[in-house]
C-alpha cells in the first residue's frame, strides 16, 4: 500500500501561514499569521491597512516615500502587522488565546511581541529573520518559545 506523507503540523500551518501572507497589501513585504491553540486555527491575519481605509497598493507607501527603514518608526504606517491583525480578530469574538502558538511567515517586531506575551501566546513558530533585538529580549524574559521553522 502506498501512502502519501503527511505533512507535519508545523509545515501545515507554516503552508497556510504563506497562503495568508498573499493578502497582503503591503508593498514591503508580505506577511501572514496564523493563530493555533490545540491543532485548531483560531484565527488568521495578514498586514495590511486598516479596515475602511485605502491599501497602501492604491495609493503608496509613507515609510517608502520617507525612506524610513525595517524595523524603525513603526508608527509611520497606515497597516496593522499580520500578528496584530489576527490577535484582534480573535478578540472580536471572545476566543481566550492563552497557550496558544502563533504561526507567522517572518520574526515578529517588539510591538508585536508586547501583544503576543499580553494574550497568553505560549510559542511562535516563524520562517524569516527580522531585525528586532527587543522582540527576543520581550520573549526570552516572558519564556515564550522561539522556534525558527525549517523544513
Amino acid at each position: 500500500m502506498d501512502f502519501k506523507k503527511r505533512p507535519s503540523w508545523d509545515e501545515y500551518f507554516i503552508a497556510i501561514t504563506k497562503e495568508v501572507a498573499k493578502r497582503s497589501t503591503c508593498l514591503r513585504r508580505s506577511v501572514g499569521a496564523v493563530l493555533v491553540k490545540d491543532k485548531r486555527i483560531l484565527s488568521t491575519g495578514y498586514n495590511g491597512a486598516v479596515k475602511n481605509s485605502k491599501h497602501c497598493l492604491e495609493i503608496g507607501c509613507m515609510r517608502q516615500k520617507h525612506a524610513i527603514s525595517s524595523g524603525t518608526r513603526q508608527e509611520l504606517c497606515r497597516g496593522l502587522h499580520a500578528e496584530q491583525n489576527a490577535l484582534l480578530f480573535v478578540t472580536t469574538l471572545g476566543i481566550n488565546t492563552d497557550h496558544s502558538i502563533l504561526y507567522c511567515t517572518n520574526y515578529p517586531c517588539s510591538l508585536c511581541a508586547k501583544m503576543l506575551v499580553q494574550a497568553g501566546v505560549k510559542k511562535v513558530i516563524y520562517c524569516e529573520d527580522y531585525p528586532d533585538e527587543l522582540a527576543k529580549s520581550i520573549f526570552i524574559e516572558n519564556n515564550i518559545d522561539i522556534k525558527k521553522f525549517t523544513p
